[in-house]
């Protein structure tokens, strides 16, 4: 995945801004930051929940890890993207999302169970 494909799906979200954060830039949903992205680095980070992110990470952990320090233990998990599938970030975008994002937002792209 290159970064413009990246922020086309982040987005493609319901009421989700783009802007400048540090050297990165922020994707929000309601003034709350769910993922950033390194263009230059081509490294995304996605605040995902513990377990998410234990899965993730355990998939690949030289590719996907968590973020250094105390933002790492907050869920901020780092994907070096040109590592991995794009169906996979897909995935933990839509998760990353979904933490962060009220709750009638959310609702719309959760995967029902049945």
């Amino acid at each position: 995945m290159d970064s413009l494909t990246f922020t086309k799906y982040a987005l493609a979200f319901d009421e989700v801004t783009e802007n400048p954060h540090l050297d990165k830039n922020s994707f929000k949903v309601e003034d709350k930051i769910f993922a950033t992205i390194d263009t230059q680095n081509l490294k995304i980070v996605l605040k995902l929940n513990e377990v998410d992110q234990s899965v993730f990470s355990d998939f690949d952990p030289s590719a996907i890890y968590p973020a250094t320090g105390a933002w790492g233990k907050q869920g901020w998990t780092i994907f070096e993207i040109k590592f991995v599938e794009d169906d996979m970030i897909k995935d933990a975008l839509t998760l990353s999302y979904c933490n962060l994002a009220p709750k009638k937002l959310a609702d719309k792209y959760q995967k029902k169970s049945t």
